[in-house]
């Protein structure tokens, strides 16, 4: 138990630094934007999504069912909402109770002595642990992790019971349920399964791969075939629900996600897909570089058989092969580990028990049950067992090490990844084994003191440096830029692109710009970057760039509709109305099929058609703009927030005097969202309108309290108290909201009429020159003033320096001076006959 509880304490110190750190990466879409963790949300909806929020059906889902995991994020978010510390703890939880109970298998295979004790604390501070616990996505490792052991751990105790209990089969039950929940927070947790049974048959049975096909031919042992067969019926079981549920249909991924599966090259598939466990397991032997993301170009394709890195690759699986051989095939020889017998678990073998072939020439050969022992295979349950050979601990490590990494090889199907740090989680424990018992042979088999110590200083060394490259990777993780600085180096694209998103919410606009060039340099075909390029030209009102950009990434990825988007807006705003209106009309008909993230093109497409309504509402079609925002209205995800589609719903209406459906969308709106101060103030008119003239003021003082710095607010309430005949408050009003919004023309020049109106010509005046200065060409203001005024139409003074002229009436001076400075630049509208 000491051995558990130093591990697990280790394995909790090492992360106390990640409990201050940010959501990172992946967290954002899997938890910030996750509609499954709200509580207005059906609790019911984790069990049809994916990790990610997105039905499991839809063409675009990632397929990653993980409901346990996302229920445990739910859990966090209704405890303590986004506040990332609550997360961040549950992770370093977990990992330290998932370090204890590898600990506690590590002491079944090799004893309560010192070896056990190295395994527990180079599982605890192995640095590829990072990403799964720091980033708090990886919590679907780590979950499943702990079922898996668990399982593990269930089944171990089946084999020991079997025969002997009627509980066994209870064992066996936990072995199945764990394996479940394990699956059910990941993927690869259904591996258990073929972990127990490798188990079973080389660790327990002790059967080498001659003896396998005999027993089964002689019918030996029938409890062990039995218990082999309901794991493979159980995992196919497993497996079958999970491909229905899903849909009958694996996931699809972009090429940058998974370079290798999209090229046309089967040499270079083939190359590189046998290369990347070579990669994999050196992060494992040497994590030095690690990185939060390894797709596009981070590992280059193997095109050629010239290609040095071959030479890894063939290294690799020569290793792997004299292992399992080493494994496998070696003679079936046991020992009683010095002449002490190993009883319950324990033995006096100074911390190692059984050993290497060579340690076993010289020793008393026993059986290892004192039952009847045929072919290797036991028909009773043993009372005293001794602990596996070192041969027998080798083969269980493999499957530790190779069979959870099997669905990340694109063996079976092509995955949305190069590498994965975290997928690597479970196969360490294979990994910290085999580097245990192969430390612990070496120290058994030299002879010489100075050797013994070297080779367990050594092992302790490499565990220390192991926890200080996590201690320093942890800090990469707590937040986001830091996370994306550490990463450039493997892959500069995404790292650059990432680093630019971050550096913008910063408002580090140069430096944001930057990060966007450099990672579209490396990679120049990233839809993303491209757009997020032109959103922020865009947003620093660099139109004619943005625009650019913008149709490179319409070109690069056809089916990104928050590019059409923004294009239309600019297009919009520079008075291009016909385009525009192609291009909102183009993007409302783009499928969201095989979309990546389906709920965010569908908040695009619901907004391109919210800013078509728009269009059409301010050029008088009403009819039109009330279609499409119906349209708009049936296309919204569930996350868009609907209150301005509803307030103009509600501006339609009223312009067309249906002032009951007017009435019943400015209701809707403010039920969405109740401080939405548009809705305020147009509902207040359409009460002033119906003669409510005391819940109108209502809410226009409401609008006004909500944001008191907002001039617009003021002066519809002033044009409410001008209706009134209250006009002196009326130019209170007017003056309040031209001092806050002296910049916004229709403010400043709605002002100026009102004081005008309340015979303050003085005060109009002054406006009524700010004006002139925001927009000195401007007519369109007054044109009803010129439509209906014979002195205006044959005048050739603007009508805004003409309405100044009439407030300047009184001073014939100050008049004087708009007609000496007066350029007429705009012809008036023909007349009519």
């Amino acid at each position: 138990m000491i051995a558990e509880l130093v591990s697990s304490a280790l394995g909790l110190a090492l992360y106390l630094n990640t409990l201050s750190a940010d959501f990172c990466y992946d967290d954002s879409r899997a938890i910030k934007t996750n509609q499954d963790l709200l509580p207005e949300t059906p609790w019911t909806h984790i069990f049809y999504n994916d990790f990610w929020g997105t039905l499991l059906t839809h063409s675009g889902s990632h397929k990653s069912y993980r409901p346990l995991c996302t229920l445990s994020f739910r859990l966090n978010h209704a405890i303590g909402g986004l506040n990332p510390w609550s997360y961040h703890l549950v992770n370093v939880l977990l990992h330290a109770a998932v370090t204890g109970l590898f600990t506690s298998f590590s002491k079944i295979l090799l004893g309560d002595g010192y070896w056990t004790f190295m395994a527990g604390l180079m599982f605890a501070s192995h640095p590829i642990h990072t990403e799964a616990v720091a980033g708090i996505v990886g919590r679907a490792d780590v979950g499943a992790s702990l079922f898996f052991l668990l399982s593990l751990l269930c089944y171990m105790k089946h084999c020991s019971t079997r025969g002997a209990s009627a509980r066994t089969w209870g064992w066996f039950l936990g072995t199945g349920l764990c394996a479940g929940c394990s699956m059910l927070w990941k993927e690869q947790g259904v591996t258990v399964l073929a972990v127990s049974a490798v188990y079973d048959v080389f660790v327990f049975h002790r059967l080498k791969m001659k003896q396998i096909l005999p027993a089964i031919y002689k019918r030996k042992n029938l409890s062990l075939f039995l218990s082999i067969s309901l794991l493979t019926f159980w995992g196919t079981s497993l497996l079958g629900a999970r491909l229905y549920w899903m849909g009958n249909k694996p996931p699809s991924f972009s090429n940058s996600d998974n370079p290798a599966a999209d090229s046309d090259s089967l040499l270079a598939r083939t190359l590189t897909f046998f290369y990347l466990p070579t990669k994999n397991l050196w992060l494992l032997l040497c994590p030095d570089t690690l990185s939060f993301d390894w797709s596009m170009d981070a590992v280059p394709l193997l095109k050629t058989i010239c290609d040095w890195r071959n030479l890894h690759t063939v290294a690799f699986y020569t290793g792997l092969l004299l292992l399992a051989y080493y494994g496998l095939k070696s003679p079936s020889v046991e020992g009683d580990c010095n002449g002490k017998f190993v009883t319950n678990g324990k033995q006096n073998a100074n911390g190692h028990s059984c050993h290497s072939e060579v340690e076993y020439r010289n020793s008393e050969i026993k059986p290892s049950f004192p039952s009847k022992v045929e072919n290797g295979i036991k028909n009773n349950v043993s009372q005293r067992t001794r602990l596996p050979s070192t041969e027998n601990i080798v083969v269980l490590s493999l499957s530790l090490l190779i069979i959870p990494f099997v669905p990340a090889t694109n063996l079976f199907f092509y995955v949305g990844f190069v590498i994965a740090e975290r997928v690597l989680y479970i196969p360490s424990m294979g990994f910290c084994l085999l580097i245990t018992v192969g430390a612990r042979a070496l120290y058994v088999k030299v002879q010489k003191r100075f050797l013994k110590s070297l080779i367990f200083y050594a092992t302790a060394t490499l565990i220390v440096f192991y926890g200080l490259k996590t201690a320093i990777r942890n800090g990469d993780w707590q937040n986001e830029e830091m996370l994306y600085r550490s990463g450039i180096k493997v892959n500069p694209a995404k790292a650059w692109g990432n680093l630019g998103n971050v550096l913008k919410s910063q408002s580090k606009i140069s430096e944001a710009e930057s990060a966007y060039r450099n990672a579209l340099y490396y990679r120049s075909n990233m839809a993303d970057m491209l757009y997020n390029l032109g959103l922020l030209l865009q947003e620093n009102s660099r139109f004619a760039e943005a625009l650019h950009y913008y149709k490179l990434a319409i070109g690069s990825r056809p089916t990104l509709a928050s590019a059409y988007l923004n294009t239309g807006i600019i297009l919009m705003n520079q008075g291009k109305t016909e385009e525009a209106r192609r291009t909102f009309l183009k993007c409302s008909e783009i499928p969201d099929e095989n979309l990546k993230d389906p709920h965010a093109h569908k908040s695009s497409v619901t907004s391109c058609l919210y800013n078509l309504g728009k269009l059409y509402h301010e050029q008088g079609h009403y009819e039109d703009a009330l279609s499409v925002y119906k349209e708009a209205i049936q296309k919204m995800p569930r996350q868009f927030a609907p209150q301005s589609l509803y307030n103009m719903m509600g501006e339609a209406y009223m312009r067309l005097s249906k002032l009951p459906e007017a009435e019943h969308w400015y209701m809707e709106s403010l039920r969405s969202k109740t401080d939405h101060i548009p809705a305020h103030l147009t509902y207040g008119k359409l009460l002033a309108l119906t003669g409510r003239k005391s819940e109108a003021e209502k809410f226009f003082l409401k609008a006004i309290e909500l944001d008191p710095t907002k001039g617009n607010c003021y002066m519809h309430y002033g044009q409410f108290l001008l209706e009134e005949a209250r006009l002196i408050e009326a130019a209170e009003m007017a003056k309040k909201a031209a001092e806050l919004d002296s910049t916004e023309f229709d403010v400043v020049f709605n002002a100026a009429h009102m004081l005008r109106q309340a015979s303050l010509n003085e005060a109009a005046e002054k406006y009524y020159d700010l004006a002139a200065k925001l927009r000195p060409n401007d007519q369109w203001k007054a044109k009803q003033e010129v439509y209906t005024n014979p002195v205006l139409k044959k005048s050739m003074l603007s009508p805004l320096r003409f309405s100044i002229w009439l407030t300047c009436a009184p001073v014939p001076k100050v008049a004087l001076k708009f007609f000496i400075s007066l350029k007429c630049t705009r012809s008036l509208p023909p007349q009519s006959s």
